[in-house]
């Protein structure tokens, strides 16, 4: 796991100063916070809720319900791997293992250069192109254990 340093907090300052210091504004503000540092800092999430006066207990329920937020850092790139009935049956399996293999770290963990970030999820939704990697934004389906290197390297770039 990557050691989590003291974050700048000018980011965050920039962030709150963009919104009125009000609770509801919360979880538009840990949307920002999270895109800017790709994962929610405690230090920031203590600034937060200084700014909105909330308890801290509140700001840390917010972000650990929802499963878009992540308080460990992230990488660069998500790699999600389906792992739904239809994936698992074709080889979804097989996909984590070369991942593991090729990137040094399994599902839920993140490259110690904060390159990759791999993950499992329970369908996507595209059974049809089972198994599925998810490649940042990029879909790859039928995808196989021998392209993931490809995947990884061109992300969107290429065509199956």
């Amino acid at each position: 796991m990557a050691e989590i340093p003291c974050s700048d907090l000018s980011m965050a300052e920039e962030i709150l100063g963009g919104y009125p210091t009000e609770e509801p504004a919360l979880i538009q503000i840990l949307q920002d916070v999270h895109r800017a540092y790709n994962f929610l800092p405690c230090d920031v999430l203590e600034r937060v809720a200084e700014a909105l006066d909330v308890p801290l207990a509140k700001v840390f329920s917010v972000s650990t319900f929802y499963k878009a937020f992540s308080l460990e850092p992230q990488g660069d790139t998500i790699v999600k791997v389906c792992t739904g009935t239809a994936c698992h049956i074709r080889g979804a399996g097989q996909l984590v293992e070369e991942l593991e293999r090729q990137l040094g770290v399994g599902p839920g963990e993140t490259t110690e250069d904060l390159g990759f970030t791999v993950k499992t999820v329970n369908c996507v939704g595209a059974c049809a192109m089972a198994p599925v990697v998810i490649v940042g934004d990029k879909y790859w389906g039928s995808a196989k254990p021998t392209r993931v290197k490809k995947y990884l390297a061109k992300g969107g770039d290429d065509e199956n």
